[in-house]
């Protein structure tokens, strides 16, 4: 029984390790920016608060399209007179009752709210759109940092590794007599800074995956693998798409829509001086000893029908005022559309002149890493026959370690430049 425990306690614990390996791989998600994106559309929390504020709208307008139809409201009462007056009417008894309200003529106003809310569903879809709008930035932009990073712990590995050969080979030299040990110092130190980088990187890997995955929506465990990385073409641009990027931007589509919501409002109002017109009628019964004082039965039923014309004659001025206050309300609106162009003119503007920045940025500093590969290979080439001394191969490899981060830096800013324009022209709320 033992030796059969000890074989079952075995497969147990394999089947654990599967289980847990199955867990881990299911976990893990290579995620390329366009699969990111998409998840942010789905799952991200703004966009899915967005999309239940446009249910709510849509739920309002339902509500609003029986405003032209007859409400019919029932009752039924039940009632006990005590004396005296139960010698005048029946001591008890049962009474229902319904009526019907019918809005003839209320001066446009159902009309009106009907198209007022019609126009809160545009407003609150095009507050989604510009939701959208940040989020894929805000998700392009967390996609990049998470690649640079990674790029740059692969860089800090690489720097590592060669100041251990420039220790290795220095500390050969210091042992045989032929160095000062500050130039073993020179490279200890500058290695301890590296490794504390590396492990500051892979903190800020960490941190970063953390924020595109809630960017996406996703839970902070799972363990998100890029398969984009910064690499591909980068292009000066032509200055075209940004002179008229404010009319592909969601914040005009929306001031326009509230400024059109402005104008129903101030309709609205003025339709406070026109005539209301309503129609009510009701039928009711009565059940108890001796209801019908006509003839003594023990059923009273009736009904009334009522014509109900309402006319504003004189309210000294409050509703002149709030037309007027709405008519200043739109002007305002349309002076804000106009600024909002501009401002919307200028960051383009801006992000064009940033993207371009960016791309001769790249130029440059791909030639830097260039000439720093070729100025680390002479001072090699030197140092082994002699003629340079350590500290002359540990500042190479500095400006060659610099070097090859300004052109990552480099090119996940002209990346995030690219997104931040596609924002600018508003070719990404489309």
């Amino acid at each position: 029984m033992g030796k059969y425990s000890a074989i079952l306690r075995h497969l147990g614990a394999g089947f654990f390790c599967l289980l847990l390996l199955s867990q881990r791989s299911e976990a893990q998600q290579n995620i390329s920016l366009a699969q990111a994106l998409e998840l942010a559309r789905t799952h991200n929390k703004k966009l899915k608060s967005a999309q239940w504020d446009i249910e709510a709208a849509k739920a309002v307008r339902e509500g609003i399209n029986g405003a032209d139809k007859p409400m019919i409201d029932g009752s039924v009462m039940g009632f006990y007179v005590g004396k005296p007056l139960n010698s005048l009417l029946p001591e008890y008894g049962v009474s229902p009752s319904v009526i019907v309200k019918q809005s003839i003529y209320a001066g446009g106003k159902i009309k009106l709210g009907k198209q007022a809310a019609d126009k809160g569903i545009e407003i609150y879809q095009e507050q989604k759109v510009l939701a959208e709008s940040e989020v894929i930035f805000n998700v392009q932009k967390a996609y990049w940092q998470v690649a640079s990073i990674s790029e740059k712990i692969v860089l800090a590995k690489t720097f590592k590794s060669l100041l251990e050969s420039l220790l290795k080979q220095l500390t050969n030299s210091f042992d045989a007599g032929m160095i000062y040990k500050n130039d073993i110092l020179r490279v200890q130190v500058q290695l301890n800074e590296a490794e504390l980088n590396l492990v500051k990187a892979k903190d800020g890997l960490v941190m970063s995956k953390l924020n595109l995955a809630q960017q996406m929506g996703m839970p902070g465990n799972t363990e998100i693998t890029l398969a984009d990385s910064i690499v591909g073409t980068f292009n000066i641009l032509a200055a075209d798409s940004y002179l008229t990027a404010a009319e592909n931007r969601s914040e005009i589509r929306l001031l326009k829509r509230a400024l059109e919501a402005q104008r129903i409002q101030e309709k609205l109002l003025k339709a406070d001086f026109k005539p209301t017109v309503g129609l009510l009628a009701s039928g009711f019964a009565s059940i108890g000893p001796n209801m019908n004082f006509e003839n003594g039965n023990n059923l009273l039923s009736s009904y009334l029908g009522l014509v109900s014309v309402s006319i504003p004659i004189w309210d000294w001025g409050q509703k002149a005022s709030k037309v007027k206050e709405q008519s200043f309300k739109v002007r305002a609106n349309q002076v804000q559309m106009e600024e909002t162009r501009e401002m919307i003119s200028l960051e383009a503007q801006n992000a064009y002149l940033l993207l371009n920045q960016a791309a001769k940025r790249i130029d440059l500093s791909q030639v830097s890493v260039q000439q720093a590969n070729e100025n680390l290979r002479l001072n090699n080439d030197r140092f082994s026959s002699g003629t340079v001394t350590g500290q002359d191969v540990l500042e190479a490899q500095t400006l060659w370690q610099q070097a090859n981060s300004n052109v990552i830096d480099a090119k996940v800013e002209y990346k995030i430049s690219e997104a931040a324009y596609q924002k600018a022209i508003g070719h990404n709320q489309q």
